[in-house]
């Protein structure tokens, strides 16, 4: 074929037809076949998604912490981004369901479980993990090569620092909760570690009781002593149904006291501890004589006293003392320290320090007292005697039961986990925790309601046991009685009680429980209106 002559060559085919498609495009018209170009309309200029920038790109990137998905959206890669929206919305179901149950006091036992608290941490642990490669899937999704040199160097910077940022709350949670969980093991033994424990049984831990007694001591392990000394023991005899709970003190100078008949101790004393001693023989010795004497009291060293100990008081009660803790009052003041001190109201000034208070003196009025002040202010003899120390013991331990509230526990968890490892000792088996974390919640806000057997109706030096059992077994009785019915006068109320009570008295008639006041020895904190609660009485 021959062309003609005077007729122009026009150009190739296919280079004319891409001609005429960019002149559309570039008119935003249709093709011949009436199609209009995808994400454009007739007549309009196409539209394109703007480039990011360094700033954008890192701001979607953190985004997509608390909206995972959302850079992923915005990169086009809608598949991957809704999943990601997804999971995230499963993800805070279950959380918020998890939050319900456990909201339930019922359930609030189940978080103290080995099991639970070695899962706790895992989770955490995986938690940091998926937000960190969230981070940086995000990040890499948005196209950080596109940038120039710069831009790539600043976005990696803050991106890394992101990734550090969002796996610190994961990697702080992990470590609380394997600090708990160690705090737990050391203090709680499990029964496999300990023959004579008796074994619990998850859907009865109580074994059928009613009622569980708790022996609560103090233990002086000064440095200038040997062994431990008991200078502060409570029983707690808490009613299991309702919570409602009765706390015996028992002052340091009982003499003389009685061990259960047919037991080594009750053979080796059967006229009373030391009864050959006129001075002798209180009641806060039995724990280093047991210890001391394992040819009298059979068993393992750190577990004669207690059993001593608990033989003792639980027969001078009439009560069977199924459990003890024991927490060392020098470590007591690092757990006050832990919490930022104790505030208290002094009735009047104690000196305090060596023997005779030479280290200072806290004053009278409203004070913030430091950990040493506070023991102090709860073991100091100088100037009274030691019935008004328990009055002042009593308004410490108050006055930290009520200080502690959840958000100062969690505010200084770890310093106080760290400080509870090494300041108590408890036969209370590890497997019970979880029921004894239950038991605690429906005490805190049951009647709780004291008994200190002190004078003037309860004498240390010749005790009267037949009516110390009387005015525990009445305490008992009245402490499950309707909240509405009147009681007996003389008990006072401790924090979380529903209302003042008063100490049984057997004579009836109402008194102070504490010393009584004289010009030399006045309770520096007294509890001269028996219709107070201890609150009012310690002015928390």
């Amino acid at each position: 074929m021959t062309m003609r002559l005077g007729q122009d060559a026009g150009p190739p085919a296919g280079e004319a037809g891409r001609g005429r498609a960019r002149r559309r495009d570039a008119e935003g018209g249709s093709d011949p076949g009436g199609h209009t170009p995808r994400g454009n309309t007739p007549g309009k200029k196409p539209r394109f998604a703007k480039p990011l920038t360094a700033a954008s790109l890192i701001g979607w990137t953190g985004l997509s912490v608390i909206l995972p998905g959302a850079a992923h959206l915005r990169s086009g890669r809608r598949r991957t981004g809704y999943a990601l929206l997804g999971a995230f919305g499963l993800l805070l179901a279950a959380g918020a369901t998890a939050a319900i149950v456990l909201a339930d006091p019922g359930n609030a036992g189940f978080v103290t479980r080995d099991s639970t608290l070695s899962a706790g941490a895992i989770l955490a642990g995986a938690g940091a993990m998926i937000w960190f490669l969230l981070v940086l899937s995000s990040y890499i999704a948005l196209g950080p090569s596109r940038l120039g040199s710069g831009g790539q160097i600043a976005s990696g910077i803050a991106v890394g620092v992101l990734c550090v940022a969002v796996m610190s709350p994961f990697a702080l949670a992990a470590s609380t909760v394997l600090t708990v969980k160690d705090a737990a093991n050391a203090i709680f033994q499990s029964a496999a570690e300990n023959p004579s424990a008796t074994p619990v049984r998850h859907e009865d831990p109580w074994g059928g009781r009613e009622r569980v007694n708790f022996l609560l001591v103090g233990g002086d392990g000064a440095g200038n002593r040997d062994g431990i000394r008991t200078d502060s023991m409570t029983v707690a005899s808490v009613h299991v149904p309702t919570g409602n709970t009765v706390m015996f003190s028992l002052p340091r100078n009982l003499q003389h006291i009685h061990f259960p008949p047919g037991s080594r101790l009750g053979r080796q004393f059967p006229a009373g501890f030391m009864r050959e001693l006129p001075n002798g023989g209180l009641l806060n010795e039995v724990w280093q004589y047991a210890e001391e004497h394992p040819e009298i009291v059979p068993g393992k060293d750190g577990q004669r006293g207690p059993k001593a100990l608990m033989e003792a008081i639980g027969h001078t009660l009439n009560l069977r003392i199924d459990y003890y803790a024991l927490v060392n009052m020098f470590g007591f003041a690092h757990l006050v320290d832990a919490i930022g001190g104790l505030k208290i109201r002094v009735e009047r000034d104690v000196k305090w320090g060596g023997l005779y208070g030479t280290a200072g003196t806290i004053r009278a009025g409203y004070r913030t007292l430091s950990g040493e002040e506070a023991l102090w202010y709860g073991r100091s003899r100088v100037g009274s005697d030691d019935f008004s120390r328990m009055s002042r013991q009593r308004c410490v331990i108050g006055a930290f039961a009520q200080q502690a509230t959840p958000s100062v526990v969690l505010a200084n968890f770890i310093k106080i986990a760290n400080v509870a490892k090494k300041m108590a000792r408890t036969d209370i088996p590890r497997e019970l925790l979880e029921h004894l974390a239950t038991l605690g919640l429906k005490v805190k806000n049951a009647r709780i309601t004291s008994l200190q057997f002190v004078p003037p109706e309860f004498h240390s030096g010749s005790p009267d046991w037949q009516k110390i059992r009387a005015a525990t077994a009445k305490a008992l009785r009245q402490s499950v009685r309707p909240a509405h019915r009147p009681q007996a006068a003389g008990v006072t109320a401790s924090p979380g009680a529903s209302g003042a009570t008063a100490t049984p008295s057997p004579s009836g008639t109402a008194r102070t429980t504490g010393t009584p006041e004289t010009a030399s020895h006045r309770t520096p904190t007294p509890n001269t209106d028996a219709t107070k609660s201890l609150g009012e009485i310690c002015g928390f």
